[in-house]
């Protein structure tokens, strides 16, 4: 495929004296800029017509990959069941155009809506009452943390300043922590995922605020020693904090504040229904016991972000009490299928049951030298995403793998014997793989080049189209 065919830019295609607008005259005066507010030169915008413009846009949008024209195994933490019936609830013209700012009276639809879904959440989680002020995961990380630091200082105990974070926790957790001005102590895992509970022993003090975790945790691995672990924090006078990202296969199955969590956030966009893609939106309510609600913090002026809410809430009525149990053990079969449909061709670090995801480490023949980016590259000539590559970080080659609960057996099935077909192409012909993908739009880039040192302005001359 003539990759130069499809790597316009809406630059390159302009024209001097093309033109795809005509604006009326501005019924408003005209006012001088002050010289400081102008430019010293001109914008150097291209020139093009209405048809090239539409036409360069809808055909870049046919290469972008989405949940809507492919699989997406893309692991830990992404919501990739998107019902449309939500898409339509919250595209509602009534929904759209509410304004944070407008008085109270015209808005109680809305806020009866919000608090519903607090009801919901706190039935889901166990918890007791739930803020959805927070704007993302990490927004609702940084939130449960200062809840968690203003209780300690309310009963005095200052000297409270370390958060326990597992060696395979995501990265957001110690990042939160540490803009909220806590200390990361790291606590290590056992060789079967797990975590360590000897070496939290020694990291347990009076100078602990708080432990973070997720369950089940990266790997994918339920914490089957969460109560020992919650019971041990509480007892050094610490908090336990629950990290949502995980929570498909625990919904209808179980809940954290039944394990014994103190402090909790979910990604409305990772487990309720909203589509995450190109970072955002995102949603991170929060929820804590009673005694905690008090010290929920202003972290936003307004409401969070509402249509995100709405399609969370039209998810959660959608399934019901009656069926919103068989979402964990439908993510679980699904990720558990794989995985042991591929372990003898892909090297699987930790055996035992898995939940809604698991980690490979790569082939297991690493003779042939095809990566696990190599693997990644080759999966879209197949009209398959990625999984997750390299993370976490405690395997070398590591492929994290997360079908959810909505995809179908057949389509399960295509997906394994794509990986099979790979790993063969690894030993017969390593250079197909190597050298993929060879069916995109645009062949294979060097991603390290592009993040390190992005062009983001174009050339003032062109080059002359032949």
């Amino acid at each position: 495929m003539n990759n130069k065919l499809y790597s316009h830019l809406i630059f390159e295609l302009g024209r001097p004296g093309r033109v795809g607008y005509s604006l009326p005259a501005s019924e408003f005066p005209r006012h001088e800029l002050p010289a400081k507010a102008c430019r010293g030169r001109a914008a150097g915008l291209p020139e093009c017509d209405e048809p090239t413009v539409v036409r360069h846009y809808t055909n870049h949008s046919g290469n972008n990959f989405g949940v809507d024209n492919g699989f997406y195994p893309l692991g830990s933490c992404t919501m990739k069941y998107n019902p449309k019936i939500n898409d339509e609830t919250a595209a509602r013209r009534e929904f759209q155009n509410l304004h944070p700012l407008q008085p109270d009276a015209t808005v109680q639809g809305a806020l009866q809506a919000e608090k519903l879904l607090c009801r919901l959440l706190a039935a889901v989680t166990g918890m007791d009452a739930f803020t959805l002020k927070p704007c993302a995961g990490a927004h609702g990380e940084l939130t449960g943390l200062m809840v968690i630091r203003a209780y300690h200082e309310s009963r005095g105990d200052t000297g409270r300043t370390k958060v326990l974070v597992p060696d395979s926790a995501h990265g957001t957790n110690p990042a939160s922590a540490a803009v909220c001005g806590l200390e990361v102590v790291e606590v290590k895992s056992l060789p079967d995922g797990t975590v360590d509970t000897a070496d939290l022993e020694t990291k347990l003090d009076d100078t602990v605020a708080a432990m973070m975790m997720t369950n089940p945790n990266t790997l994918g691995l339920f914490e089957h020693r969460i109560v020992h672990i919650v019971e041990r924090v509480h007892a050094c006078g610490g908090l336990m904090y629950y990290d949502g990202a995980n929570l498909n296969p625990l919904l209808g199955v179980c809940r954290p504040g039944d394990m014994g969590f103190d402090v909790l956030h979910v990604n409305l966009h990772k487990t309720f229904s909203t589509p995450h893609g190109g970072g955002g939106p995102g949603s991170g309510p929060v929820g804590v016991r009673r005694d905690l609600e008090p010290f929920f913090p202003t972290v936003n002026p307004y409401h969070g972000n509402f249509l995100v809410e709405l399609r969370a809430l039209a998810y959660l009525l959608t399934l019901g009490r009656e069926h919103i149990g068989q979402v964990g053990p439908l993510a679980t079969l699904n990720a558990s299928y794989i995985k042991e449909s591929l372990r003898d061709v892909y090297e699987l670090p930790i055996g035992g049951l898995c939940k809604h995801e698991f980690v490979f480490d790569g082939l297991r023949d690493k003779s042939t030298g095809v990566t696990t980016m190599d693997v990644a590259k080759r999966l879209l000539d197949f009209g398959f995403h990625a999984p997750t590559i390299y993370f976490p970080m405690l395997f070398h080659e590591a492929m994290m793998i997360e079908p959810t609960e909505n995809e179908s057996l057949e389509t399960i099935d295509r997906f394994i014997a794509v990986m099979r077909q790979i790993a063969r192409e690894a030993i017969e012909s390593p250079e197909v793989v190597k050298t993929a993908p060879h069916t995109a739009p645009i062949s294979r880039v060097d991603d390290v080049l592009a993040a390190r040192e992005p062009v983001l302005t174009y050339p003032e001359t062109q080059p002359t189209e032949p």
